[in-house]
């Protein structure tokens, strides 16, 4: 068992605790977490006076917490810092906050919505996203990627899905980006006043405009995934306006900003490894789902997330305590050498690869994880098959976020005439 005392000097968690750590370079991150890694037990991490969090860096430790969730709950949130309870009264909870039965009951009306019939259609409607995106590319020549291409799919592919009005689409992207923008990221003090503001200002407008849709689309349904959510009945209920905010925010920042991340960080990977590429390109349906998984592993969209610690359980030799804090570290666990021989190197046809990257397994698994994927291979079929070829320029533009690893830009090129 660790004693408290040993929370204290020279922990090997405090690094993470530093302002500057997450600015650092990926390998600096990394060779960090490869530390935390080999030591006995959960590292405690110093937070500020009194607080702090045990980090969970082993595969093994993230699949064992987040398959026990009356043990290592959601609730109240799995953000650092966690939601404000002003917020959650104000805009609902999110799925990804809730536990027990709550959670049960709103992740059974979202996957009863998502019928055989809808995710066909958005399978194939991904295919034509995918293709149109590369069209526009090659016809307008831009030299940005995040803008120019891995935001768009996501982005189209889910307001298609959702029955999202064109006319609302180009505010939607532009409240999705202040919403998200700087979440994880250490700001100067002023910034930290004014940001959360706008950010939530923007989440509420999103929400509000989806409500709108949702109550048009209570009275005249269509054939989308809105229409599903707000007509369901299971055990008699549907999405209310506010769960149906908090879903199409959930959906928005996670599935948008979480794929868009993934096709960018995957752009580079096959930039930075010439030799894996040429790979996928000598048999692209062959390697295309190996790729991706591993694309996915590497650059791990989602770093971490947070448990309140709702049972005494013993993990490794230390005993958790009702009331403590416990972070995933999803990050750490894609690289753990104990599962994933020499973890950063990136290799498509890694066998077995069995990465969090959609989450430790149990309740909160990633509904949108088949979907992200057919995305990733539609997209870079276009990319990488079409005659001239695309590569990064340079290094991905990280925001330096302890939450996320988004790529704010990344310049790119093209390989032929």
């Amino acid at each position: 068992m660790t004693l408290p005392a040993q929370r204290h000097g020279t922990d090997p968690g405090r690094e993470l605790a530093e302002p500057g750590f997450w600015q650092q370079p990926p390998a600096h991150r990394l060779a960090a977490f490869a530390r935390l890694r080999a030591a006995e037990g959960p590292v405690f991490v110093p937070e500020g006076s009194g607080r702090g969090h045990w980090a969970l860096v082993r595969h093994a430790q993230v699949q064992e917490a987040s398959r026990l969730p009356k043990v290592f709950a959601s609730a109240p949130g799995v953000t650092t810092p966690e939601p404000a309870r002003w917020v959650r009264a104000l805009f609902g909870d999110s799925m990804v906050n809730l536990d027990g039965p709550d959670h049960a009951q709103l992740r059974k009306i979202v996957q009863r919505a998502f019928t055989p019939r809808l995710l066909a259609a958005a399978e194939e409607d991904i295919h034509a996203v995918a293709a149109r995106i590369v069209d526009d590319v090659l016809a307008e020549r831009p030299d940005e990627f995040v803008s120019a291409v891995a935001s768009r799919l996501p982005l189209e592919v889910i307001c298609n899905m959702m029955g999202i009005p064109e006319r609302y689409r180009a505010e939607i992207a532009d409240r999705v980006n202040h919403a998200s923008e700087n979440i994880g990221v250490e700001r100067g003090l002023a910034s930290r006043l004014r940001m959360p503001g706008r950010g939530l200002r923007a989440l509420a407008r999103m929400q509000r405009m989806v409500a709108g849709i949702g109550r048009e689309r209570r009275k005249h349904p269509t054939d989308d995934l809105i229409s599903a959510l707000v007509c369901a009945n299971v055990d008699g209920q549907a999405l209310g306006a506010r769960q149906l905010g908090a879903f199409f925010s959930l959906l928005m920042v996670a599935g948008v900003e979480t794929t868009r991340n993934a096709i960018t960080h995957g752009l580079s990977l096959l930039t930075d490894h010439p030799d894996q590429r040429d790979l996928l390109l000598s048999d692209f349906e062959k390697y295309a789902d190996g790729a991706v998984d591993e694309m996915i592993r590497h650059s791990t969209p989602i770093i971490q997330f947070r448990r309140t610690v709702a049972a005494e359980h013993t993990m490794d030799g230390h005993v958790f305590r009702p009331g403590e804090k416990v972070v995933l570290y999803y990050a750490s666990a894609n690289r753990d050498e104990a599962v994933f021989p020499d973890p950063d190197a990136f290799v498509i046809t890694r066998s077995p690869n069995p990465h969090l990257g959609f989450g430790g397994g149990g309740p909160h698994f990633c509904l949108g994880a088949h979907l992200a994927r057919v995305e990733m291979k539609a997209l870079f079929r276009e990319l990488l098959t079409r005659p001239v070829g695309l590569r990064a320029v340079g290094l991905p533009d990280l925001a330096g976020s302890n939450f996320d690893n988004r790529v704010r830009s990344l310049r790119f090129a093209f390989e032929g005439p």
